[in-house]
């Protein structure tokens, strides 16, 4: 008796052992994709994150989000990525060129739009861009031009408008297009230039214009494939996920173009 006991013990024991154990299996089975991603992609692409892992339970989704040129110098200098999806073409055009991308596996999937935007509630007299010059208006925000698209696009609206040379002390420069957005939700300055679709979600934010498209490079957002992925496979059926009719359905629905 008192061996049977020791038995169901012993067993009891090693349950939790044997559970674990298959658990960390399942885990080390799953494939890690990492996508090196433009923040304005953010609450899309972690809307099909939701569905792609559930209906392809082996693959984990780890997105790297940032201004396209910080997370383009990244890939350059060897980060490991599986995929990049970019807010602007020549960003992966530099990869091409690097021999860190094949043509083959880039396309321009999606656009955009920019638009110039205030707190809402704020109580202020800009109508238009033509009255960024009002004194008034004492910090306006756009991204970095050298690594954020939005912030480049955005500068050569101004200077195409004319009103560059006239303002440009009052810019404030961001990291990205979320923290233009944050430095206007919270009132540090009075206006910021970011994509519509950023503002798709945001109470906090009233669009005072948009930018005509004849005013900057045209806003396209390219996706390819980094040429030394370890998951090409995988890495592939992701990118066609993303072109599928039901991926692009989801980048319509937070106010993005296909291209």
């Amino acid at each position: 008796m008192n061996k049977f006991i020791k038995i169901i013990i012993a067993f009891l024991l090693i349950v939790p052992f044997l559970v674990a154990c298959s658990n960390t299996a399942g885990e080390e089975a799953k494939t890690e994709l990492v996508i090196s991603t433009a923040s304005s992609l953010k609450e899309a692409m972690e809307d099909i994150q939701h569905t792609y892992e559930e209906e392809h339970p082996h693959i984990k989704l780890r997105f790297n989000f940032g201004a396209s040129g910080s997370l383009q110098q990244q890939i350059s200098q060897g980060a490991p990525v599986d995929l990049f999806f970019s807010a602007a073409e020549d960003k992966l055009d530099l990869l091409v060129k690097e021999g860190l991308m094949d043509k083959n596996d880039f396309t321009d999937l999606l656009g955009n739009e920019l638009v110039l935007i205030v707190q809402n509630g704020r109580k202020t007299t800009l109508n238009s861009f033509q009255d960024l010059n009002k004194q008034e208006v004492e910090k306006i925000s756009i991204g970095m031009p050298e690594t954020v698209p939005a912030g480049k696009y955005a500068k050569e609206s101004l200077q195409n408008l004319g009103i560059w040379n006239d303002i440009d002390y009052k810019i404030v420069f961001a990291k990205d297009v979320r923290q233009v957005l944050s430095y206007v939700e919270t009132g540090n300055v009075v206006a910021g230039i970011v994509y519509k679709t950023d503002v798709i979600s945001s109470e906090k934010i009233k669009v005072i214009a948009s930018v005509e498209e004849q005013m900057h490079t045209p806003i396209i957002y390219p996706l390819g494939i980094i040429k030394d992925t370890k998951h090409y496979e995988e890495a592939k059926d992701f990118y066609d996920y993303l072109r599928s009719e039901k991926g692009l359905k989801v980048f319509e629905d937070y106010g993005f173009t296909i291209n």
